[in-house]
């Protein structure tokens, strides 16, 4: 039975994570992500869950990685330099192959920046915040609604594939109250971890017997393995043997490039006749949708392509679209991230379906699009609004 709600994007992060079996928070607050902790706090110690707020976000997300290991759904919050802080444990928990949730209310930056305004601005760090080659998956909702439904779906890909996976909310998405209509819970689809059915002595935390996602052991459940942040073989343990370390770092992105067609959600409006594509995501989308409305009242033929995922790109999907397109407009609440991705696909660059033996191995059947790209981008601490991106169509029309 579906269930109606009034609630900011913050509660519903909070309630999508409670549905999906999250038990088990670690986080330190800064604005405007502190109500998903205010939240977890209320809640969990009530359902049986542990909530704690640590010192900082270092020790937060090293806390949330701990929690994972011992068998629970967990998540951790913050927002701009708090996320920042955190990437030495993001690359950690890739190498570690450890599920992992982390919400991200984006602000304005660099530093501090703007705490309280809307930003998009750690699109391209949930890519590349963490060193070295590692798997990204980071989700991009675009209503109050999409936080709970996708939030949800990010513990269900971070279990599935035992590898962080981030929430990009914003400022102005956290802050938003309205009424939410969410499925019933019997609607819900709730994925867990796979677990070992060896025997203890038997069992290795990477062994890929089981397929390229081992199975994960909860710690204290009989179980005993090592887990570090350098390169290991199966046992958990250090290794430098060259032919293993690229075979592994292979999977550790293969397992996500092999299943990105379904991680890699997208949303195609009025795009059937569209000679012109918007691309928008997150929170800007909203007014994208306007704009293209308006401009369709106009007899200008417009749509709007909106990533939910943005990590993976959803790369195939654009390639279609942009193929018939003779101008792409990108708008984003910063100065410039994920046009950057737009440009590399429309300019021929393929999107990458797996890595083997040191070669990338790209998909084929899409052709460089032609069409002109132009931006609708700002960082001022304020929304993008439908006539600046309506005065756009109407000037590449």
């Amino acid at each position: 039975m579906k269930r109606a709600v009034v609630a900011n994007g913050n509660e519903m992060v909070v309630e999508g994570a409670i549905d999906a079996g999250c038990r088990f928070f670690a986080g330190y607050p800064i604005t405007p992500s502190s109500e998903v902790a205010e939240g977890m706090a209320r809640k969990l110690p009530k359902l049986g869950g542990v909530f704690l707020q640590m010192e900082d976000e270092i020790a937060s997300i090293a806390c949330a990685i701990g929690g994972s290991l011992g068998g629970e759904k967990t998540m951790t919050a913050s927002s701009g330099p708090g996320i920042s802080l955190k990437q030495e444990g993001v690359g950690l928990a890739c190498i570690a192959e450890i599920p992992l949730v982390i919400i991200n209310a984006m602000r304005g930056g660099p530093s501090t920046g703007l705490p309280t305004r809307i930003a998009q601005s750690d699109i391209m760090q949930a890519r590349w915040g963490t060193h070295g080659d590692h798997p990204a998956v980071a989700l991009c909702p675009g209503s109050v609604a999409e936080c709970y439904t996708e939030t949800i779906r990010a513990f269900n890909i971070a279990e599935e594939l035992r590898t962080p996976v981030y929430v990009l909310s914003d400022a102005f998405l956290a802050h938003l109250s309205t009424k939410v209509e969410l499925p019933g819970k019997e609607e819900l689809k709730i994925a867990n971890r796979l677990r070992p059915t060896v025997k203890p002595e038997e069992y290795y935390p990477y062994d890929t017997r089981f397929g390229d996602i081992p199975p994960l052991a909860d710690y204290f459940s009989g179980y005993r393995f090592h887990v570090t942040g350098l390169n290991h073989d199966k046992t958990g343990f250090p290794n430098i043997d060259p032919v293993l370390q690229e075979s592994e770092e292979e999977r550790l992105i293969n397992k996500v490039l092999k299943r990105q067609e379904a991680i890699s959600t997208y949303e195609n409006y009025k795009l059937e006749d569209a000679q012109i594509v918007v691309v928008a995501y997150g929170s800007n989308a909203s007014g994208a949708k306007e704009a293209v409305d308006a401009a369709r009242e106009s007899g200008i033929k417009v749509g709007l392509f909106r990533p939910i995922t943005v990590w993976p790109f959803p790369s195939i999907p654009f390639q279609e679209v942009a193929a018939s397109a003779k101008q792409i407009i990108v708008t984003e609440v910063n100065l410039g991230q994920i046009v950057y991705e737009i440009e590399r696909i429309m300019l021929g660059g393929r999107a990458v379906t797996e890595i083997r033996n040191g070669n990338l191995i790209f998909d084929t059947r899409h052709p460089r699009s032609s069409a002109e790209l132009s931006t609708v981008l700002q960082a001022n601490g304020t929304p993008i609004r439908p006539n600046q991106i309506l005065s756009q169509i109407k000037e590449v029309a």
